[in-house]
């Protein structure tokens, strides 16, 4: 994203209400990993869509915020043999996800019946299920009755799911402040376009 796309993004989403629903979403996913007795932060795509990127972006906000229960564990479909440990973990880890467990569920089509069912099963034993999923705002998708607070982000929308990610992986990474939506804006995508990553993913 170069200055222009982010001036014209600053623009766009200016008044529209996004920026809130997304800081809002990235205060809960936030407030989650760092509430007592928090455990690990599960981060989950469907079969189709791996949120790679993702779980990039959320370890280097875990780094820089000093928030290390932000570095997500991603949790693969069918891992090759042979992958290294962090990129090895399967939907198994859902069956051990409890009260203390967070889970994002990273959607931007249909979830699947599978998953859909192992997530209902961590949220019974007690965890905490967020969902970004492609579903528009106001319409519940297929996660809407299973996730305690769920991100819509249609794929006819403007604001691409990519660029959701992007933003809520940033905002997570903000202390909670005073500020106005157009100020994180302008601070989070500064950094989305400056400074190295240190992910390993």
């Amino acid at each position: 994203m170069d200055a222009l796309k982010v001036t014209a993004l600053r623009e766009r989403l200016a008044g529209t209400g996004w920026l809130e629903r997304v800081g809002g979403f990235a205060g809960s996913l936030r407030r989650s990993v760092e509430r007592r007795g928090a455990d690990d932060l599960l981060l989950v795509g469907t079969e189709e869509y791996e949120p790679w990127h993702l779980a990039a972006h959320l370890e280097d906000e875990a780094a820089w915020s000093a928030v290390p229960r932000l570095a997500p564990t991603l949790l693969r479909h069918r891992p090759p043999g042979g992958s290294p440990m962090h990129l090895a973990q399967d939907l198994g880890r859902l069956a051990g996800a409890g009260r203390g467990a967070t889970v994002l569920v990273v959607a931007p089509s249909t979830a699947g019946a599978p998953l859909l069912e192992r997530v209902r099963d961590a949220r019974r034993r007690g965890a905490t299920v967020l969902a970004l999923d492609g579903a528009a705002p106001g319409h519940p998708g297929d996660l809407g009755g299973l996730a305690h607070e769920r991100l819509g982000v249609g794929t006819d929308a403007e604001e691409p799911f990519d660029l959701a990610q992007h933003l809520v992986s940033a905002a997570a990474g903000e202390p909670p402040a005073r500020r106005s939506a157009l100020g994180r804006l302008a601070e989070l995508a500064g950094r989305l376009t400056a400074g190295p990553s240190i992910s390993r993913w």
